[in-house]
């Protein structure tokens, strides 16, 4: 069942009957397998991995290493989840080594992203610290490779 779950994570666009054929399944067991991750919780959401500068946006993202004074009884949680409840944040990820938190942002602009860290990010109570990182160039993210379509060679998933 979790040959589903990969296809579906590289392509939420394939349809059950796509997914069963693939797999050698009949379709009603997909689409029940499918239901009952979705109602696990183990299917979160479903999405389209965008390329904003192809689309004619402008963005800035940006990496922030945040330090915490981890709080008695909570450690990390409390301050993790304030800080995922911001609209500008796309993920964030406790962490060994220097820093304890990693937190992906997106912004409009430079600007933006620092008005974040000190507006929002570095007044929380038990941030001791925090580390800003702009992304310059994506080259792949969540298994998707940034290149211009002339630039992609054509790949298959077999499963």
């Amino acid at each position: 069942m979790n040959d589903i779950l990969r296809l579906l994570e590289n392509d939420a666009k394939l349809t059950s009957a796509q997914i069963a054929a693939m797999l050698g399944m009949a379709q009603d067991d997909v689409e029940a397998a499918i239901a009952k991750y979705e109602a696990d919780g183990a299917i979160l959401k479903y999405m389209a991995q965008v390329d904003w500068e192809r689309a004619g946006e402008d963005f800035v993202t940006a990496l922030i290493e945040v330090k915490i004074a981890p709080q008695h009884g909570e450690g990390f949680d409390r301050i993790a989840e304030r800080i995922y409840q911001y609209e500008e944040v796309d993920s964030v990820y406790l962490m060994s080594g220097d820093f304890d938190l990693a937190v992906y942002i997106t912004g409009r602009s430079i600007r933006d992203i620092a008005k974040f860290v000190y507006a929002h990010l570095a007044p929380i109570d038990g941030v001791t610290a925090t580390a800003t990182h702009f992304i310059l160039k994506k080259y792949k993210e969540k298994k998707c490779i940034f290149k211009k379509p002339e630039e992609q060679e054509e790949r298959m998933l077999f499963v």
